[in-house]
């Protein structure tokens, strides 16, 4: 196995409880962590608390971002208490005291980010505290400017014939206009924009035939397929992605995406540390292109 990239298939999910969480009814399964060969600012999982079940208060000495995938979740925070449901997500800054907690009658699932990566000898950087006091729960609504940290996202809002002003008042943010390029569209949801520092999240559609050529990063990328099959290339091996696939992209990773069609293709992808402001892809295209030219030149 390359230690610049990971590929989990969705059916070797195993969701187990962690080692000394003090949790009822939780399960993470840890796809990205610093078990994996290569990994160093990422953690990614898959979360899921079963009906009734808790995470009591702590903190963190990392970012904590989730997407909700089933089911719904309370988050209490010193802000409120914040029901999230499938297509919200959120971001807990260093420090912050939460929890969680699942008030429904049935499981809920969620991705969850964080970074820089926990670590196992250090009590997994997570500390407990005192609890706050419990309210009701409010669901997400993305229109109130107090929402600060939560946001909402629907397949819709990565259809470009919608970026309508109705559509965009409700949409994951109110912030970003969608990105669209070579039959890609790119929404982003998490960023410094919503307070995080250490990460960013967001989501990517393809069309059919969409394609994004060869390149790197100076970070680490993972990618939760939703929807759709897509080809992908990491250092050279192919790979073919179905929903509930996981990608992992360490630093210098060549890889490279497209859409065989016929359906859309749409996955939920992470990067840590935060990219710079420029340069943040290195397109092998670019490089090649210039030593073309330049030898065309000497020639």
């Amino acid at each position: 196995m390359s230690s610049r990239h990971l590929v989990r298939r969705g059916g070797e999910m195993d969701l187990v409880a962690p080692r000394g969480s003090t949790a009822s009814g939780f399960r993470r399964w840890s796809v990205v962590d610093e078990t994996t060969p290569g990994a160093v600012h990422t953690m990614f999982s898959i979360s899921e608390l079963d009906a009734g079940g808790g995470i009591p208060f702590h903190v963190h000495s990392f970012e904590d971002s989730l997407f909700v995938l089933e089911g719904e979740v309370v988050l209490d925070n010193a802000d409120g208490a914040f029901l999230l449901r499938p297509g919200d997500y959120g971001v807990t800054p260093v420090g912050a005291p939460h929890a969680l907690r699942n008030v429904s009658d049935a499981p809920a699932r969620w991705a969850t980010m964080f970074a820089p990566q926990p670590r196992t000898r250090v009590n997994f950087d997570t500390y407990p505290v005192p609890a706050l006091p419990v309210r009701d729960p409010e669901p997400i609504d993305v229109r109130d400017p107090r929402t600060r940290s939560f946001g909402h996202i629907d397949p819709a809002n990565m259809e470009v014939d919608k970026q309508t002003q109705d559509m965009l008042a409700v949409s994951a943010s109110m912030r970003t206009a969608l990105l669209v390029y070579s039959g890609i569209t790119v929404k982003m949801m998490i960023d410094s924009d919503l307070g995080a520092q250490m990460l960013t999240m967001f989501m990517v559609q393809y069309e059919p035939r969409g394609l994004a050529g060869r390149h790197d990063h100076a970070y680490e990328e993972t990618y939760l397929i939703l929807d759709g099959v897509v080809d992908a290339e990491f250092d050279g091996e192919p790979y073919h992605l179905v929903p509930g696939d996981i990608a992992w992209a360490g630093v210098g990773c060549i890889h490279a995406f497209s859409n065989p069609g016929p359906g859309i293709v749409r996955w939920l992808e992470t990067q840590a540390p935060q990219p710079p402001a420029r340069h943040s892809y290195r397109f092998a295209r670019d490089w090649e292109y210039l030593t073309d030219a330049t030898s065309t030149t000497e020639g």
